[in-house]
């Protein structure tokens, strides 16, 4: 058993209703009567002693509170995912890469390719549900030679991964604020001094959300599925209505196709308009670190990670089919001076001010909702990774504050600091500071191949008796999401138009392989002498299992 001995904390049965943390999945739909409600919360009860039995079994102790049900988990997927903030933030990559053919054929395509990769961490996840996530699952798989190192590498992974992809979110948000201002200004043009203090208030309210009102946070996630689906709906009739720009046959909207604005080949930038839809869904996996979290998480985790996944392409073509139908001109699209085109396509597209921003304001709260969700999940993240001694100052960013709803206080600043520190580096040059925001799906994408590519090297024996259990299909499922995750890192690693300048220059590739040097040193230097690795249950301590060497 796990040496870190902590306070197991259940439901308190006898509390009346307005006590206990927050809503159920039963509860969400309709009113039951006290009889009922009463049956239900003692199925709850036993159901999050169960869980707790099964995470003591994995080696760690429940310090968090279980409050979140299936819809709760699946709407907190659907608010990181934030499917019409990724697609309308980074637009100019489509355009850039084909237009309307590369961005609907091609979020279908990614759509189904990651269908692939939430089907391998739904299956994982149901047999190894800790908020350590992928760190862990390369513990429980490799060989004992090398178990130690991959999980190492894979934490640090998932850790810069997680603290990027947030500071993707925020940071975006901000230059989103700031198109916003250009529908009003068009000729203005925000400094980065002035972008970066933008930034910190999208920051500190993210955080102060995940400080303060953690207890709400899975009531906000519902009404951030609420906002979403209005939000695309409203969309959908507004652009369909208006097309004050006019409006474009069906051969341009599914079928139109211009690789000149990139440079490259067509059959290359097509794959270049494919990163938009790649960084929608490329923190899936975080979820994962909610787990501890989760009424039942062997079942309602793997439900929220693959049902994500249609729900999401299913929004997002309904949100793009009208943009597609109604876009105005490409060129001029992409001389906006902003970069961020959303809010002046909305503006010409509806044919006036006003209404541009309505629906440009539709896109800001989806992706504040996201800023929100993002940071709780990625401060799960942290303070797993110190649960298990693998930072610095392990001991203060592992504590969990009692007075703030169990919120790991310590490390929830971490990873915020870590944001803001990160975001001085717009300042000084926006593109190397586009390069940790691009190595972020790369460390995301490398964290998640890294167990499914162990477990399919071993024949899958780990997953055998997984709840979630993939079947016959898994190793083709298995071995295509491993396949796609490595072409998705090759592609993040390519400049998006060519020919290169000092200016479009991607050094994600350079960042990324940094990292991963910075942590393999890391791990000779101090790792291996300090880092024991996730626990493991004194019962399954001696067991032995043919491992991949």
């Amino acid at each position: 058993m796990c040496s870190r001995v902590h306070k197991l904390r259940f439901p308190d049965v006898s509390a009346p209703r307005r006590s206990r943390p927050g809503p159920t999945s039963a509860h969400f739909f309709h009113l039951i009567p006290s009889s009922e409600e009463a049956m239900a919360t003692k199925d709850v009860f036993d159901i999050d002693i169960a869980a707790s039995e099964g995470l003591q079994k994995l080696g760690y102790n429940q310090e968090m509170t279980r409050t979140r049900g299936l819809f709760h988990i699946l709407f907190m997927t659907l608010a990181i995912m934030a499917v019409p903030y990724g697609l309308a933030a980074p637009i100019a990559t489509s355009l850039v890469g084909g237009g309307p053919a590369v961005m609907i054929w091609g979020w279908i395509l990614v759509s189904v390719l990651t269908q692939t990769l939430a089907l391998s961490l739904a299956e994982i996840c149901s047999k190894y549900p800790t908020s350590a996530g992928a760190y862990y699952w390369c513990f429980r798989f490799a060989s004992p030679r090398y178990k130690l190192l991959f999980s190492w590498i894979n934490g640090w992974l998932t850790l810069v991964g997680n603290w990027t992809i947030t500071l993707s979110v925020t940071f975006g948000t901000a230059q989103l604020i700031v198109a916003g201002a250009g529908i009003y200004h068009p000729d203005w043009v925000a400094t980065p001094w002035q972008t970066y203090v933008i930034f910190l208030g999208v920051t500190a309210v993210a955080c102060a959300f995940c400080l303060f009102f953690n207890k709400y946070l899975p009531t906000i996630d519902i009404i951030c599925a609420c906002w979403t689906a209005l939000g695309i709906i409203v969309i959908l009739i507004c652009l369909s209505a208006k097309a004050a720009a006019g409006r474009r046959p069906a051969s341009f909207a599914l079928g139109g196709f211009d690789a000149s604005a990139s440079g490259w080949t067509p059959g290359w930038s097509f794959f270049i308009g494919l990163l938009p839809p790649a960084y929608t869904y490329s923190a899936i996996g975080m979820i994962a670190s909610m787990a501890e979290e989760v009424h039942n998480p062997s079942k309602i985790l793997p439900r929220a990670i693959t049902w994500s996944i249609p729900i999401g392409a299913i929004s997002g073509v309904i949100f793009l089919l009208p943009i597609l139908f109604t876009l105005p001109d490409v060129a001029t699209l992409l001389t906006v001076p902003s970069g961020q085109p959303i809010g002046v396509m909305f503006t010409l597209i509806m044919g006036s001010n006003a209404g541009g921003f309505g629906l440009w304001f539709i896109i800001f709260g989806i992706g504040m909702f996201c800023a929100i969700s993002i940071s709780c999940a990625a401060s799960r993240a942290t303070w797993a990774f110190a649960r298990d001694k693998a930072i610095p100052f392990h001991n203060y960013f592992s504590q969990i504050s009692p007075y703030l709803s169990d919120v790991p206080v310590n490390a929830l600043l971490l990873s915020t600091t870590i944001q803001v520190l990160l975001g001085l580096i717009y300042l000084g040059s926006s593109t190397a500071f586009n390069a940790f925001v691009g190595v972020a799906v790369m460390c995301l994408g490398a964290s998640y191949a890294m167990p499914v590519a162990i477990s399919l090297l071993n024949g899958r024996i780990d997953v055998q008796d997984a709840p979630f259990h993939l079947g016959k299909i898994g190793p083709t499922v298995n071995a295509i999401a491993v396949l796609w995750i490595m072409f998705a890192i090759v592609l993040f690693s390519m400049p998006a138009v060519i020919p290169v300048t000092q200016v479009t220059m991607n050094y994600a590739s350079v960042v990324f392989v940094g990292f991963a040097v910075i942590s393999a040193v890391w791990y000779l230097i101090n790792g291996q002498y300090h880092y024991t690795g996730p626990p493991v249950p004194p019962s399954e301590s001696g067991q032995s299992t043919p491992k991949l060497d």
